[in-house]
């Protein structure tokens, strides 16, 4: 049972997880054997807390921390080419304070947004089991919980996400339409529950995704933009 009753506790209490052993094992290989061009640098190698403020109106729900990039730097999408296009379209729609992203001290804040993920730990290949899924997903039960008074939108980056967090929302009190909604991107949900709760779809922002085309700049800063009104931050 996830007992913090802060966001700051529980970011605290999220950093020294070790639920899932695959998991544990792969982060703490990559921080040792590291990437060539970051060899000098010294890895976070653990499970990647969200970040942004505890009264945000807007939540943005990745996938999982990269292997070179949040499980290097300590914070959920930075330093890695995702984090780029992603802090991009905030800080061009007026969510974050720069358009970059490379270290946790570099002095980016977020405005009325938070970040974060239903599994926590890089895993291999990008890809998270079921049952890692599930595991983490208490974490982000508890994180919901305590934005619950503020959060009126949620985008969700990805299928995986999407389904990660549909029986957290439901068991938080949200009624979720039957049949489910499905994932894909510009997809727009209103859930009634503890408040109305805005959901938006958005491809996510993987190279495989941004170096195709498949999700350009401008379809990002489409969706961070209608999110932003509907959550009242503009």
């Amino acid at each position: 049972m996830i007992t913090a009753r802060t966001l700051a506790e529980l970011d605290r209490q999220v950093s020294d997880c070790r639920a899932c052993p695959r998991l544990v094992e792969w982060r703490e290989h990559v921080a040792e054997v590291k990437r060539a061009s970051y060899a000098s640098e010294t890895y976070w190698g653990r499970p990647v807390p969200g970040f942004g403020p505890p009264d945000a109106s807007l939540a943005v729900v990745g996938l999982a921390p990269a292997a070179h990039g949040g499980n290097r730097t300590g914070r959920m999408f930075t330093g890695d080419r995702s984090g780029d296009v992603l802090f991009q379209a905030l800080y061009d729609v007026g969510l974050a304070s720069q358009p970059t992203s490379v270290r946790r001290d570099d002095g980016l804040t977020l405005r009325g947004t938070r970040i974060t993920a239903p599994v926590h730990c890089a895993p291999p290949d990008n890809k998270p089991t079921p049952a890692e899924r599930d595991t983490c997903g208490v974490w982000l039960a508890r994180e919901l919980d305590l934005l619950k008074p503020t959060l009126r939108a949620v985008v969700v980056l990805g299928g995986f996400g999407w389904q990660a967090l549909l029986p957290v929302l439901a068991a938080a009190g949200w009624a979720i339409p039957r049949p489910r909604p499905r994932f894909g991107h510009g997809v727009h949900v209103l859930l009634e529950g503890p408040s109305d709760l805005h959901l938006l779809g958005c491809y996510h922002v993987s190279q495989q995704n941004t170096f195709t085309g498949r999700l350009t700049p401008a379809m990002l800063r489409e969706i961070f933009a209608k999110a932003a009104s509907l959550a009242g931050l503009n």
